[in-house]
């Protein structure tokens, strides 16, 4: 690996960083705010959906 290919890393892997910790910001609720009702819902699928994903994953861990 040479020194460019190395500076390009490091500012991509910044970069990443950066804007995934601005769109967290930009998503996250507002202090003292309450949620809608589509908020809510969307939130609690969220969830579901990560749920089934960590089941998923774990039985295909199991069968391998």
């Amino acid at each position: 690996m040479n020194m460019n290919q190395f500076i390009k890393m490091m500012i991509r892997m910044v970069t990443n960083r950066l804007l995934n910790r601005g769109i967290r910001r930009a998503n996250a609720p507002r202090p003292g705010s309450r949620q809608s009702p589509q908020q809510r819902a969307r939130e609690q699928a969220a969830r579901a959906a990560v749920k089934r994903a960590r089941q998923a994953a774990r039985i295909t861990r199991r069968l391998r």
